[in-house]
């Protein structure tokens, strides 16, 4: 069976973000003081985010009940590789900003490297707007720690893209 490569990291990209989001979209941790309206845009733009990476992905129980699938299993590699990768470049107890991580994540693999671009069940992630994003947590932001912070997350966002996109199954 000949397996689409793009999709099935697209997908396990999509799995992953989606895993994090769900990791602290309800939690009241704020580590660093940023405007409130910037803190309810990001929660309001990660709710719609999860939603559509809800539509765009399987349930979680069911990667775990066909992991013996051949599909299944590359989704289930890809996102084991993306989790490796974050978790080696996060060692020892990091701050990170997950925001602003799976975003860049998403970003970098839609629009630098326009993936899935003629895709139609992912069109909402290659037409988003990114860049209003970017703008509220670089250069609407005053804290310059949290700005600093988010300028690492885009790094190692692309870091960890760029290995993906390399990334071949074996």
């Amino acid at each position: 069976m000949i397996l689409n490569l793009s999709k099935i990291k697209t997908e396990a990209l999509l799995l992953f973000c989606k895993d994090l989001i769900s990791s602290y979209k309800d939690k009241e941790e704020n580590i660093f003081d940023i405007d409130k309206d910037i803190d309810k845009y990001i929660t309001k733009i990660s709710t719609d985010m999860y939603k559509q990476m809800q539509n765009c992905t399987f349930p979680n129980d069911y990667y775990m009940k066909n992991s013996k699938h051949y599909r299944v299993k590359a989704v289930l590699e890809s996102y084991n590789f993306i989790n490796r990768e974050l978790t080696s470049e996060l060692q020892n107890g990091k701050v990170f900003n997950p925001a602003m991580l799976y975003f860049s994540l998403l970003a970098v693999w839609f629009k630098e490297l326009d993936k899935e671009s003629r895709s139609k069940e992912y069109i909402y992630f290659t037409i988003y707007p990114y860049a209003n994003v970017y703008d509220k947590l670089l250069i609407n932001v005053k804290n310059e720690k949290f700005k600093a912070l988010n300028i690492s997350m885009i790094e190692l966002a692309e870091k960890v893209i760029y290995k993906l996109d390399r990334y071949s199954f074996k």
